[in-house]
C-alpha cells in the first residue's frame, strides 16, 4: 500500500532498493479498534545500515481501512515521506534487541469503523527506498479467510468451474455470495463455506459476505474468462492508443502494444465495465503482435471511459495475472486520487470518475469540436534572440492553472520576454508538483486546467510574439504509468510495482546515476516510437515551440546507478539517440527549439550544439548553462569563484550561439536570498544583506546576464526580486540544511506568491528591475549587436562584457559597438571600461540619449556599489530620437485614434511605449492599407516597428489620441 500512497507525496531522490523484509508481531491478537496494541519489531531483520540510520531512529508509516476494506486513509502523524513526524517514532529496547510502538487504532488514526490497519517501518526519510515491505493486520475478532481461489484473479477456460471456499473466526455466521452485485447462494449457520460456480462462460466479479452479530466481513475476487486468440491484421494507418474515424464519430479504435500477454479485454462505460468476448482484443501478427479493437455505436461528443484488462496466464515469479490499466497514450485520464482536490474553476465539467473501478481510466470523445487557433503560422524568435522566462505554473499566481499565465500576458509582454519556458505540464502523479513525477506524458495535468483552456494560453502568447516551450521529463516515468504497470514486480499484491525484466520500455535498474522514479531505456525501438508520439503530439495538436529535455545524462545504457564517473562521461549511445529525437522534431518543424539539460562535458554537448548548424534552416542543439555559482558569489560581494566566461558559446566550443545561460533556475536557491542570507556586510551604507541593497544589486545582474550574446533564461520573479529560497516550507519556514549534510526539506512545496498581493510592481526598488530588465531585453532582441561577437572579462567584482559587430576597434554610423561594466563589490569603484576607440558614446540605458565623450581606453568611470552602466557607440534605434525610415515607411492617419494604416506590405508589425516596452504586435501577410487597431492603447508616443518579407526593418513615430 505504501506505492499508493506515495503518489501524493512531492519527492524527487528516488532510488529502488529490494525493500527489507521485517520480523513482527502485533499483540494482543487477534485485536479490536479500541484495544491498546503494541507492534514489535525485532531488530536483527533491520539493516540500519544500509538505510543509514543512527540512533536507532526507525519510524512507523502507517495507514487504515474502513470494515469493507474501502475508505483508506494516512495515519494523520506520519508527517512527509522524507521527515517522519516524532510522534510515529519507534522505541529502541536494547536488552531484547527490539523496536516497540504502542497505541490505540481510533486515536492513532482519528477514525472508528476500522478493518484493517498497514504499515512499514522506514528511516526518518525514507527516499531511496529505505523502508520495510507492506504489512497488514485485520482488525477485530471476527475476520473472514479464503482459501479458494488463492488468487485475487482466476483465468478461466469459458464453460471451466470455479471452487470457492472460506472460513470464519467467532462463531456460525451466514453466507452470501454474490457475482456482479446478484446473489449466486447463500448458507446459513455455518463456520465453514464451500460452493462450485459452473459453466463459467463470462468474466465475473465475486462479493463473498460474511454476517456475525451484525458484523459483515467481505472478501472479493473475480473470474476473467479466457477469449482465445483471434488474429487480424489492422489498417496501416491505426496508431497505439485511439485512432478516431475521420468520417464516422460512432466509431473509433484502440491499439496496444503488450508483448507477453495472452488476452486483452477493453472493459468501460461502453460496457458497463463488464466486457465480455465482444470486446476482447484481436492481434495483428503483422505489427508486432499488437492488440486491437474497433469500438461501434459510440455517440459523437460523448464522454466514454475505458481501460485496459491484460492478462498474462503464466506471470513470472511476483508479477500479477491480471493489469487493469489506462491507455499509454492517453490524452486525458481520471484518477480516482487527484481528481476530488481539483477546483471547478480550473476544470469544468470534469467528467466523473467511474463508481466502482480502481487507478486512471482514459477518457475517449469521438466528435470533439477542434480549437479555433488564431494564429496559425507563428513566427518564432531567433535562436540568438531568446529571453525565457521559465515558470511553474502552480506558483505563478494563486488560481495555480493556465488562466493566471493568460491573465498575466501584459506581465511577460511588458517585461519584454519572447518565450516561456513552462515546466513539465504532463499529467503527473499528485496535484501540487514540479511535474518531473510524470506518468501520462501526452495528457495535461487536470490540476491546471483543460485541453482548450492550453491551447488558448499558447494562442495568446503567439498572438504577442512569445513562444512557448515544454518541460519534458522523458528519461523516467513513474508508478501510475501503464508501461510500467503492465509488467512490472508486485511482490506485495496491491497492484504497484517497479519494472520487471519482462518490461520492454524500462531498465530493472537504473543505467545511470541521476535516476528518479523509473529509467526508460532509450536503446530500445518501443521506447523510441513512444518519445517520438509524445513529440509529436505536443507539437501538432498544441503548435507547441519547443521542448527543454529533462535530465538527457539520464539518455544512456551504459552506465549503473552508483557509477556518478560513467554518467559524466562522454557516452555514444545518447549522443546519438538524442540526435535522432532531435531530427524527428525538426522533421515535424525546421524552426523547432531543440533544448537539452545536460550539463555535462563540453565535448559531448559539442556533438549537439554543432548538430546541423549548416542547414539552409540552422539547427543546432541549445544547451542549458548553469552559472549560478559565479553569478550568486558575484551578487553577494565576494571576490572568488566569481568567473561567468561560460555563459556565452565560445568557450563551450560551440560553433554558433546555443548555451542557454542562466544565473538561476527552478533547480537553484534564489540568489535574492543567497544575497540577504550570505552577503557581505562590512559596509554599513552598502550591507548586501540587506533586502533593499539586495534588490538595487539586481538590475546588474541583469546586465551582465542578459545581454550576452545566445539564448538566456530567466526564472520567475527574478525580475522582481523574488528573494524566498528554494527551500522555504508551506508553512512559511526555511529548512536549507546548509550544515552540509545534504539537501534540506521542503524543496518541492508550494511556494508563497507575495509578488501579487504585495503588489510587487508597485514597489518601487522591485519595479526598478523589472524596468531595467525590460529594458535590457528590448535592446538584446531588437538590436542587431547583440547576436554579434562578444569578450566577456569576468573574474572580477567588475565585469566587463564588449560585444560588437565588425571591427571591434572602429566606430560606425549604426550602433555596432556595446561596452556593459558593473560594480559587484560594496565600495565606490573607478572603473576603466576600455572603450576600443575614442568619441561620443551613449548609455543604452537612458532615453535623454546625452553623449559622453569618450577618450578611448583613457576613460574612467565612478561606479556606486551596485551600479552598471550599457554604452553604445550609438543611440539605440528604440529611442525616440533614433527614427529610421530605411524603407520610407509611412503611417496615416498619424496622430490616430482607433487604428492607423501603412504604406507597405509587411509580415510584422510591433508597437512600443517610449520607454522601448513592446505594447502590442501584429504578425501575418499584411497588404498595405491594412488598418491597425489601438483602440485599447492610451494617449501616448509610440514607436512602430515593421518588418518586410525580405526582412528589412523601419521604424516611425506614432502619436496616439
Amino acid at each position: 500500500m505504501k506505492k499508493l500512497i506515495l503518489v501524493f507525496l512531492l519527492f524527487i531522490n528516488w532510488c529502488f532498493a529490494q525493500q527489507q523484509t521485517v520480523t513482527h508481531s502485533v499483540t494482543p491478537s487477534p485485536f479490536e479498534e479500541s484495544d491498546n496494541i503494541t507492534i514489535t519489531i525485532q531488530g536483527s531483520s533491520v539493516n540500519e545500515v544500509t538505510w543509514g540510520i543512527t540512533g536507532n531512529e526507525l519510524y512507523l508509516w502507517a495507514w487504515s481501512f474502513g470494515t469493507n476494506l474501502g475508505n483508506l486513509q494516512d495515519c494523520p502523524t506520519n508527517g512527509s515521506w522524507d521527515n517522519s513526524s516524532e510522534t510515529n517514532r519507534f522505541t529502541y529496547n536494547s536488552g531484547s534487541d527490539t523496536y516497540t510502538i504502542s497505541f490505540v487504532p481510533t486515536s492513532f488514526f482519528s477514525r472508528t469503523g476500522i478493518g484493517r490497519i498497514g504499515f512499514l517501518v522506514k528511516a526518518k526519510d525514507g527516499n531511496g527506498d529505505k523502508k520495510s515491505q507492506d504489512i497488514l493486520e485485520d482488525v477485530g475478532a471476527f475476520q473472514l479467510s479464503l482459501t479458494s481461489p488463492t488468487n485475487t484473479t482466476t483465468i478461466l477456460s469459458s464453460g471451466a468451474n470455479l471452487n470457492i471456499t472460506g472460513s470464519n473466526t467467532g462463531g456460525n455466521a451466514n453466507y452470501v455470495l454474490k457475482a456482479d452485485g446478484s446473489t449466486v447462494n447463500s448458507q446459513s449457520g455455518i463456520s465453514s463455506y464451500s460452493y462450485t460456480d459452473t459453466n463459467i462462460t463470462v468474466n465475473k466479479n465475486y462479493t463473498l459476505e460474511a454476517t456475525l452479530n451484525g458484523e459483515t466481513k467481505t472478501k472479493t475476487f473475480s473470474v476473467i474468462v479466457d477469449p482465445g486468440t483471434s488474429f487480424s491484421v489492422m489498417p496501416q494507418t491505426y496508431l497505439d492508443g485511439i485512432t478516431y474515424d475521420d468520417t464516422d464519430p460512432t466509431k473509433a479504435t484502440l491499439v496496444l502494444y503488450a508483448t507477453g500477454k495472452d488476452f486483452v479485454y477493453v472493459a468501460g462505460s461502453f460496457n458497463n465495465w463488464q466486457p465480455d468476448a465482444n470486446y476482447a482484443m484481436k492481434r495483428d501478427p503483422s505489427r508486432n503482435n499488437k492488440f486491437w479493437l474497433t469500438l461501434t455505436g459510440l455517440t459523437s461528443g460523448q464522454i466514454e471511459t475505458f481501460q485496459y484488462w491484460a492478462v498474462d496466464k503464466t506471470p513470472i515469479a511476483n508479477s500479477p495475472a491480471l493489469v487493469k490499466t489506462a491507455d499509454p497514450y492517453s490524452t486525458l485520464v481520471l484518477s480516482p486520487f487527484d481528481d476530488p482536490s481539483i477546483p471547478a474553476s480550473t476544470y469544468p465539467n470534469l467528467p466523473i470518475y467511474p463508481a466502482g473501478q480502481e487507478r486512471e481510466v482514459t477518457v475517449l470523445q469521438t466528435g470533439k469540436t477542434p480549437y479555433n487557433w488564431q494564429i496559425t503560422n507563428f513566427n518564432k524568435p531567433k535562436k540568438e534572440d531568446l529571453v525565457i522566462y521559465e515558470v511553474l505554473i502552480r506558483d505563478f499566481d494563486a488560481d495555480r492553472n493556465f488562466q493566471d499565465i493568460i491573465d498575466k500576458i501584459d506581465y511577460f509582454k511588458n517585461l519584454n520576454i519572447n518565450a516561456i519556458e513552462l515546466m513539465p505540464v504532463m499529467e503527473f502523479e499528485g496535484n501540487e508538483s514540479w511535474g518531473y513525477n510524470t506518468s501520462f506524458h501526452m495528457a495535461l495535468d487536470k490540476f491546471y486546467g483543460t485541453e482548450d483552456k492550453f491551447k488558448e494560453l499558447v494562442d495568446v502568447c503567439h498572438q504577442n510574439g512569445i513562444a512557448v516551450i515544454l518541460d519534458v521529463a522523458l528519461n523516467h516515468a513513474f508508478g501510475r504509468n501503464p508501461m510500467v504497470r503492465m509488467w512490472m514486480k508486485d511482490s506485495d499484491n496491491d497492484g504497484w510495482g517497479e519494472p520487471s525484466s519482462e518490461n520492454p520500455y524500462f531498465n530493472e535498474t537504473a543505467r545511470h546515476s541521476y535516476n528518479v522514479g523509473y529509467d526508460f531505456d532509450h536503446s530500445n525501438s518501443f521506447t523510441r516510437v513512444y518519445t517520438k508520439r509524445v513529440v509529436k503530439h505536443w507539437i501538432e495538436e498544441f503548435n507547441i515551440d519547443g521542448f527543454r529535455w529533462d535530465l538527457t545524462k539520464g539518455f544512456t545504457q551504459l552506465c549503473s546507478s552508483g557509477d556518478e564517473g560513467c554518467t559524466n562521461s562522454f557516452k555514444q549511445d545518447r549522443v546519438d539517440v538524442l540526435k535522432e529525437y532531435a531530427d524527428y522534431s525538426w522533421s515535424l518543424d525546421e524552426t523547432h527549439y531543440v533544448i537539452f539539460e545536460h550539463l555535462g562535458a563540453d565535448n559531448e554537448e559539442q556533438e549537439w550544439a554543432n548538430y546541423r548548424i549548416g542547414d539552409a534552416i540552422p539547427k543546432g542543439v541549445m544547451m542549458w548553462s548553469e552559472m549560478w555559482t559565479a553569478y550568486k558569489n558575484l551578487a553577494q560581494g565576494q571576490t572568488s569563484d566569481i568567473n561567468f566566461d561560460r555563459m556565452g558559446h565560445s568557450s563551450h566550443g560551440f560553433t554558433e550561439k546555443r548555451t542557454l545561460g542562466y544565473p538561476e533556475s527552478h533547480d537553484k536557491d534564489r540568489i535574492m536570498y543567497e544575497m540577504t542570507e550570505f552577503g557581505i556586510d562590512t559596509n554599513p551604507s552598502h550591507d548586501v544583506t540587506n533586502l533593499n541593497t539586495a534588490l538595487s544589486r539586481m538590475s546588474a545582474l541583469g546586465a551582465v546576464t542578459l545581454t550576452i550574446p545566445g539564448p538566456k533564461m530567466v526564472w520567475h520573479f527574478a525580475d522582481l526580486g523574488m528573494e524566498n529560497s528554494i527551500w522555504t516550507c508551506s508553512n512559511g519556514v526555511v529548512n536549507s540544511d546548509y550544515d552540509g549534510n545534504g539537501d534540506g526539506d521542503c524543496k518541492l512545496d508550494t511556494k508563497p506568491q507575495p509578488q501579487w498581493t504585495n503588489n510587487w510592481l508597485g514597489n518601487a526598488n522591485r519595479n526598478q528591475i523589472y524596468n531595467d530588465w525590460s529594458r535590457l531585453n528590448a535592446l538584446k532582441i531588437n538590436e542587431a549587436v547583440f547576436e554579434g561577437d562578444y569578450n566577456i572579462t569576468s573574474g572580477t567584482q567588475t565585469p566587463r562584457i564588449s560585444i560588437y559587430t565588425g571591427d571591434e576597434n572602429t566606430s560606425g554610423s549604426e550602433l555596432k559597438n556595446v561596452i556593459v561594466i558593473a560594480n559587484f563589490s560594496v565600495t565606490n569603484q573607478t572603473i576603466s571600461p576600455n572603450f576600443p576607440y575614442s568619441g561620443d558614446w551613449y548609455d543604452l540605458m537612458d532615453e535623454s540619449n546625452t553623449p559622453a565623450t569618450i577618450n578611448g581606453s583613457i576613460t574612467s568611470i565612478n561606479l556606486n556599489p551596485g551600479e552598471f552602466r550599457v554604452y553604445g557607440n550609438q543611440v539605440s534605434t528604440l529611442s525616440v530620437g533614433k527614427i529610421n525610415a530605411d524603407i520610407e515607411l509611412k503611417i496615416f492617419p498619424n496622430p490616430a485614434n482607433h487604428s492607423f494604416s501603412i504604406n507597405k506590405n509587411i509580415s510584422k508589425l510591433d508597437i512600443y511605449n517610449i520607454t522601448g516596452k513592446l505594447i502590442k504586435t501584429f504578425q501575418g501577410d499584411f497588404r498595405k492599407g491594412n488598418a491597425f487597431d489601438i483602440s485599447n492603447l492610451k494617449q501616448s508616443i509610440y514607436l512602430v516597428k515593421i518588418i518586410n518579407n525580405l526582412g528589412e526593418t523601419s521604424t516611425v513615430k506614432l502619436i496616439k489620441i
